[in-house]
């Protein structure tokens, strides 16, 4: 499973994901690269991936189908600590924007 706002430094180390290589990463450099919005987006795909995959085997979980409770406790820590990053980013374009939107006033 890629991460798609992997590019942004340390992001494989924050959510646990791996499998990740550079050429998987979408180019942030420059007006060939990804748009924020893109960007955004994919780790909103990301978010929601990892929450299914928590819900799982969160109900594997209680219904007894699931041998190691460690697995859905991982994924669930994955998921809130991605949503948490993913809305921190977004925070922190919402903000830019604003200031943006301040110095042309």
């Amino acid at each position: 499973m890629t991460n798609s706002i992997s590019a942004l430094s340390g992001i494989n180390s924050l959510t646990g994901i791996t499998g990740a290589t550079q050429a998987q990463l979408p180019a942030t450099d420059g007006t060939s690269g990804a748009s924020f919005s893109s960007v955004l987006g994919g780790a909103v795909q990301n978010l929601s991936n990892l929450q299914s995959s928590a819900d799982q085997l969160a109900v594997k979980a209680v219904t007894g189908d699931l041998t190691d409770i460690h697995q859905a406790t991982l994924a669930a820590t994955r998921a809130q600590v991605t949503m948490e990053l993913v809305s921190a980013v977004r925070n922190k374009g919402v903000d830019a924007f604003n200031e943006i939107m301040r110095m042309q006033a």
